[in-house]
């Protein structure tokens, strides 16, 4: 077995979160590796050709996958890959070189007197009233005051599971009942934070599929009624996206981004599914920072997502990398 198998073979220490919320892709990669590798002392067209699918079926995306491939078989003409070690190193670095210009930091605001508003969109299921609890906690660990809006007034237990997101990080939350108009709800939040001077609103909002267009364009009337209270609201609309979803995540986003312009997305359930790859397909095809990926059910599972750190859990054990 090769060294950069056996690495991930250590029993020893606790693994950083990303590092467990990534074991199924994890898994994947390495069994495929493994069995791609099985008796190959040196590199060669068949076995790029293997991993090229092994990519594809993690949900890296066909555009992307080639273009990696490419990559790997130029590295290979050139006699700079001479065994699977080398093909490692090289494959890992362009990985991280892709994703670095969309790993970037979530702003964080300095307090004025109006509050800087972000506002989260997706699909149902997606994660977002869970997210949006997680950031209230990630803001308050960075000295930033919050308020939560419930947004979402469709479900009545989306309304109750933010204040209870509230409750826990100890912050304030605007709801009214099931059912009243969600852009009220969102321009109360405002009006409230900026009273009680607060730093950021958190809105929440219903999920929608991506082919309801006239729900789609409720969000639009949203971003508007805000803009009533700041022109420049909401400064941030994130897109919470279930990497479960795989290639359907994909194409999720892409209406997303054209129906309200997306600033960044936030990806969930990464600890769920065998499909990590989704991070590269929806960076490369959409240009959208990734600021966070969820790696698990705690409240500290949101992690600022890092293209080096994300790159090596998917091949290695950091502690032995």
């Amino acid at each position: 077995m090769f060294n950069f198998l056996k690495r991930n073979r250590s029993k020893d220490g606790i693994s950083p979160p990303e590092q467990q919320g990534l074991q199924k892709t994890r898994g994947r990669l390495l069994l495929g590796l493994e069995h791609i590798f099985l008796g190959k002392r040196q590199v060669d067209q068949s076995v790029l050709d293997d991993i090229e699918m092994l990519l594809i079926t993690a949900d890296v995306g066909v555009e992307t996958t080639q273009q990696m491939i490419e990559t790997l078989t130029d590295a290979l003409s050139r006699k700079a890959l001479k065994d699977p070690e080398a093909l490692m190193e090289a494959l890992t670095s362009h990985m991280k070189a892709l994703l670095d210009p969309f790993a970037k930091t979530i702003p964080m605001p300095e307090h004025s007197e109006t509050p800087y508003t972000i506002m989260v969109v997706g699909v149902n299921g997606a994660g977002k009233t869970t997210t949006l609890g997680k950031l209230a906690h990630y803001y308050g660990a960075n000295n930033r005051s919050t308020l939560l809006a419930a947004g979402d007034t469709f479900r009545a237990a989306a309304i109750d599971q933010l204040i209870a997101w509230g409750e826990r990080n100890t912050i304030p939350v605007i709801a009214q009942k099931p059912g009243s108009d969600s852009a009220s709800v969102i321009y109360d939040a405002m009006q409230a934070a900026k009273a009680r001077n607060i730093d950021i609103v958190l809105a929440d909002t219903a999920g929608r599929l991506h082919t309801q267009i006239h729900l789609m364009n409720e969000l639009k009337k949203i971003k508007q009624v805000m803009r009533k209270f700041d022109k420049n609201a909401p400064q941030q609309t994130l897109l919470v996206l279930d990497a479960s979803m795989g290639q359907n995540a994909l194409q999720q986003a892409k209406q997303f981004q054209q129906a309200v312009d997306v600033d960044g997305v936030i990806l969930t359930k990464l600890d769920g599914t065998a499909k990590g790859g989704i991070v590269f397909a929806i960076t490369q095809t959409l240009q959208l920072p990734i600021y966070f990926i969820g790696v698990g059910e705690q409240i500290s599972d949101l992690q600022p997502f890092n293209a080096h750190d994300f790159v090596d859990a998917l091949f290695y054990d950091r502690k032995d990398h």
